[in-house]
């Protein structure tokens, strides 16, 4: 069974930073396209960011310019670096990994962005 595993979640202030890791098997890291996702309390989880195997990035949900999302396939490692975080940011946070119709989900960890 595919695993991913995030961390680094956690409380920070308002205009603060976390950086969120991913790490999944080989497989996932050679070819599936990853993301993050969120969901706030009561809301629909949403698509934050996306990377492909190649590198290539898209950024979702008015994030763009204040998170960038990473990954090193030979270290089996996706990263959400976010910065100038907002108490609107708030929220539990799920990798995803996508490819040819497969998916997998973390298990989420929490950011919770409050003064």
């Amino acid at each position: 069974q595919v695993q991913l595993v995030e961390s680094g979640g956690g409380w920070v202030q308002p205009g603060g930073s976390l950086e969120l890791s991913c790490a999944g098997p080989t497989e996932i890291f050679r070819h599936f396209v990853m993301g993050w996702y969120c969901q706030a309390p009561g809301e629909q989880r949403e698509l934050v960011a996306e990377i492909t195997s190649g590198d290539v990035a898209d950024y979702f949900y008015a994030v763009k310019g204040r998170f960038t999302i990473s990954r090193d396939n030979h270290k089996r490692k996706g990263w959400l670096e976010m910065k100038n975080l907002k108490p609107e940011n708030t929220a539990v946070y799920f990798c995803h990994a996508r490819f040819d119709g497969d998916e997998y989900w973390g298990q989420g960890t929490q950011v919770t962005v409050s003064s």
